[in-house]
């Protein structure tokens, strides 16, 4: 290791970090932080850095109260970029910007030639440093402490261009000295652990456009992120997670993923990453040599105790974050303006009218008029800034970053974690529980100073970030229970053989309690005869004695005997008459069973009779099912030729209005060569824009190629009036041309996903007009839109769908008919995609749909419950009113808000929970507005105030 390395690490070694169960207990003192030192200052201004208190407001979530810990500070080092061909060639008369002093960790920045910034860090890397000396001072520290049992994180933060890739992902095929951190480290790991016992697991992840993806597998493109709010621990189970047992299948891994990840061409870089890229190493290593510290007496009790014991683990989880460049859209060149058109288009809006007759001749004869109007509607149709989004998501999300190494670097109470999803995945990294090293990287050309400024306070910033680093131990219960297996298995075997040896005994004892058995029942046989036969010759002699008095008692019941049978003889006479009755009785039963069969046989008979007249009625009817669809069919065909009949004959009577001759052609086909004729005869030689374009070519043939064969053409065409519906002036134009008629007629017979897209998001636009509203949904446009809703798979069509939907629950008269549509139910399938976008206009527009019945409720036009409520869409509702997008909360507390205004709702309410989340508005939303309509709404509604007093819960 170099020197410096144990400066590096915080003061401590390897060997001095010694873990009880859970946590460390080492005490180690952190270096207080360098600030930076300024050339006008007389003296250098310190302060040691105190520990960070655990707030819920922090990155890492802070450490337990009873949990011990060492404190870590954010250890930062600055690499320079040497200069490219471009600077070298550019700024070859200039010097660099920035000026290292290595042997005493500084760093000069030039403000002029006459003054300069200087500025102290933990480790300064000029452009000569090797890879292995880089990968020594900033990440083998980390590692080291890494298989010791603690998390850690390696960060590369620096402007587009600067070496953050190189440093960190750089696989070094070609030469093994180029390798860069993750390979080096994974090395190191490799090198560490022992494949039998321990183990090594690998995620390779990107975050591009606040979208977590896999690059291991490309499909898993909305990766969640899971917080545990006790220990503060960050997870992704929904990441690839793949098990590595020696280092070239570890390459293999890094070479796939660097295959998938975000890249692309600007000024600044040939091959700029457009994504921030998280390497993730879960490391799981078995601790040797601990004994129980108080063993019992007994030899055989201490080796129960040693075996109930499980083994000691260490786990540790070593995070690599290649961040995007930061950088300046004009400088990288990711700037989109309004889109450019081929020099030989520019020239048909030419002052000259021989170079607009001689330019239109010359693309005739290059480009078919076809191809020529859809190389119009491309340009026209906004296909480009995806660059440009890129570039905003990458800004966005480094400036959450910076806005919350801010926070912790001043202590504040709060820290904006949730602004963004890097920040939640680094939040153990800054104010956590992890040993953080961040190397900057940074370019020496005086053109980009201002960023290499930017870079260096945002390193001095981050090295006031204090961690509170946690050794992780804990029992490995799965191998106990390996080796408890192996003793139960040993005792039952030992049990069997007892068993066997116990039953041999019993046989024995079984067979000489057979032997006193059997000479027992002889002599009780003996004995059981000689009674016999003494009973016996007691019996007779009591037999004869008994005949004696029988033969007395005979003769003097001979006399009872002959008035028993008198009796007898009355009882069997009555009996007789009994049983004639029951004969008749039973007679008239059958009779009447007869009849009812016979009365059943008529039943099915008619059964079936009416059986074959509704088989024959169901043939009528399945008989005028087809004719009724052969009629529809032949009016959908004759509604067609009456249309195309009114197309050309509209074309006729404007040829004839303008005089000319000739046959007039029908169809969409003539639609091409007008547009180019519209083109020939724009006058005033001025650059059209999109809009006069559009007014000179005509508005009405723009529309008509809605209804083109081409794909293409209706493609570009819908993108083409999505873009007019964006403009206010325009939308009643639109709607006059019949341009809203044939933008639901797309969603309804079109199947392309990307016309269903730009078709919802143009009606959308249309519906933001409550004169549009009523027309829409008169057209049937709520059943069209839930169709699509239901039939969409991307998550941009359903966020399109539900803002048209949220536009029409804004107007008051259409709420009804609305619901009736199945407008609310289309929103509650809606939900199941869970995009935070869509989940944010579904949000708005039961917010708006619920201020309607609000206000219908107070001026007395409306009565009864929510039609929300009848939907089933207050469960939504509460569960999403403590949302983490803010959009969604703010829609979702306006709308529980709005609906407790109506008395009727009150216990609906307050049976779905939705009574806590108003007191929760009322006493913690951000907003001041919304929490002061919350609790004005709870003190009014005499239900919610019976129920809080009831519960004695002061509000």
């Amino acid at each position: 290791m170099a020197s410096g390395g144990g400066i590096y690490r915080n003061g401590t070694h390897r060997n001095s970090l010694k873990g009880t169960t859970t946590t460390a207990t080492a005490s180690v003192n952190s270096n207080p932080s360098k600030p930076a030192v300024k050339n006008k200052s007389s003296s250098l201004v310190g302060a040691s850095s105190a520990l960070r208190k655990s707030s819920p407001g922090s990155l890492g979530g802070g450490a337990a109260k009873d949990d011990a810990g060492v404190p870590g500070r954010v250890r930062v080092a600055v690499r320079l970029r040497p200069r490219n061909a471009e600077e070298s060639v550019a700024d070859a008369d200039f010097a660099d910007c920035v000026e290292l002093q290595p042997e005493l960790k500084r760093l000069k920045l030039r403000k002029n030639n006459w003054d300069t910034d200087t500025y102290e860090f933990d480790e300064v890397l000029t452009e000569f440093a090797s890879q292995k000396r880089v990968y020594e001072v900033v990440a083998k520290p980390v590692v080291e402490g890494v298989l010791d049992g603690y998390n850690g994180t390696i960060m590369a933060y620096g402007q587009t261009g600067t070496g953050k890739t190189y440093t960190l992902g750089r696989l070094g095929e070609e030469d093994t000295a180029n390798r860069g951190i993750m390979v080096r480290a994974m090395e190191d790991i490799l090198a560490e652990v022992t494949p039998e016992r321990d183990s090594v697991s690998v995620s390779y992840l990107q975050l591009y456009m606040e979208s977590l993806q896999d690059l291991l597998d490309p499909t898993n493109d909305n990766i969640s992120i899971i917080e545990d709010h006790k220990s503060g621990d960050v997870s992704l189970p929904g990441a690839t997670l793949v098990e590595i047992r020696d280092q070239q299948s570890c390459l293999e891994l890094l070479r796939l993923g660097e295959a998938h990840r975000h890249a692309a061409n600007t000024k600044l870089n040939t091959e700029s990453s457009r994504s921030h890229a998280l390497l993730m190493v879960h490391v799981k290593r078995s601790v040797k040599g601990r004994e129980p510290a108080h063993p019992s007496e007994n030899g055989n009790n201490m080796n129960m105790a040693k075996s109930l014991r499980p083994p000691l683990v260490r786990k540790g989880k070593l995070v690599v974050v290649d961040l995007a460049g930061s950088e300046r859209i004009d400088k990288s060149g990711n700037e989109t303006g309004s889109k450019k058109l081929p020099p030989f288009v520019n020239c048909l809006f030419d002052d000259d009218p021989t170079v607009r007759l001689f330019t239109c001749e010359k693309a005739s004869s290059l480009v078919s008029p076809e191809n020529l109007t859809l190389f119009l509607l491309y340009y026209l149709s906004g296909n480009e800034g995806h660059t440009r989004e890129e570039a905003k998501s990458i800004n966005l999300s480094l400036s959450a970053l910076g806005k919350c190494i801010n926070a912790l670097a001043e202590n504040s109470a709060h820290v904006p974690v949730r602004d963004s999803k890097l920040t939640r995945l680094l939040r153990d990294s800054f104010g956590g529980t992890a040993r953080t090293s961040l190397v900057i990287t940074i370019g020496p050309s005086p053109r980009h100073r201002g960023e290499t400024a930017s870079t260096i306070m945002f390193g001095q910033r981050a090295m006031k970030v204090e961690n509170m680093l946690k050794l992780k131990e804990e029992f490995d219960y799965k191998s106990l229970a390996q080796r408890l297996d192996i003793q139960l298995d040993n005792l039952i075997m030992d049990h069997e053989r007892k068993e066997k040896a116990f039953e041999v005994e019993i046989g024995r004892i079984t067979t000489d309690a057979q032997n006193r058995i059997s000479e027992a029942e002889r002599n009780y046989a003996d004995a059981m005869e000689k009674e016999r036969l003494k009973y016996q010759k007691d019996y007779m002699e009591s037999i004869k004695k008994f005949e004696e008095k029988w033969m007395m008692n005979q003769q003097n019941q001979g006399s009872v005997r002959k008035e028993q049978m008198i009796h007898t003889a009355e009882e069997v006479a009555e009996l007789n008459i009994l049983l004639s009755k029951e004969t008749s009785l039973r007679k008239e039963a059958e009779e009447e069973v007869n009849n009812l069969k016979s009365q059943l046989a008529q039943m099915k008979m008619s059964e079936a009779s009416a059986n074959s007249e509704i088989l024959k009625l169901r043939k009528m009817l399945e008989g005028e099912i087809s004719q009724k669809e052969k009629l529809e069919g032949e009016i959908s065909m004759l509604q067609s030729q009456l249309l195309h009949l009114s197309f050309e004959a509209d074309e006729t009577r404007r040829r004839l209005d303008r005089g000319e001759p000739g046959k007039v052609t029908g169809g969409l086909d003539s639609l091409i060569p007008q547009v180019k004729l519209k083109l020939k005869d724009s006058g005033n030689g001025e650059k059209a824009s999109v809009a006069k374009l559009f007014e000179q070519v005509g508005l009405q043939k723009i529309l008509s190629l809605l209804e083109a064969e081409d794909a293409d053409v209706r493609i570009h065409a819908v993108k083409v009036v999505a873009n007019l519906a964006a403009e206010e002036t325009n939308q009643q134009k639109i709607v006059e041309a019949g341009g809203l008629k044939s933008l639901l007629m797309l969603l309804g017979n079109s199947e392309d996903e990307t016309i269903h897209r730009v078709a919802a998001g143009a009606i959308a636009n249309l519906a933001m007009n409550e004169m549009n509203q009523e027309l829409i949904i008169a057209q049937g446009g709520i059943s069209l839109l839930s169709m699509t809703a239901t039939n969409a798979k991307d998550p941009q069509t359903l966020r399109m769908v539900a803002g048209a939907i949220a536009n029409l629950c804004g107007n008051d008269k259409l709420q009804t008919k609305l619901r009736g549509e199945g407008g609310v139910k289309a929103f509650l399938g809606i939900v199941k995609c869970g995009h935070p976008d869509v989940l944010a206009q579904v949000a708005r527009g039961i917010a708006n749909f619920a201020k309607c019945e609000s206000r219908a409720s107070s001026q007395g036009s409306k009565t009864g419950r929510s039609l929300l409520i009848e939907d089933g869409a207050l469960p939504w509702i509460v569960q999403n009113a403590n949302s983490d997008a803010p959009p969604i909360r703010r829609h979702i507390e306006l709308a529980l808000c709005h609906l407790a205004q109506n008395e009727m709702n009150a216990k609906d309410m307050i049976k779905e929970g939705a009574l806590w989340e108003l007191v929760r508005i009322s006493q913690d939303c951000p907003r001041e507005d919304i929490r002061t309509l919350a609790h004005r709404t709870l003190t009014s509604s005499p239900t919610f105030i019976a129920e809080l007093r009831q519960l004695q819960i002061d509000y």
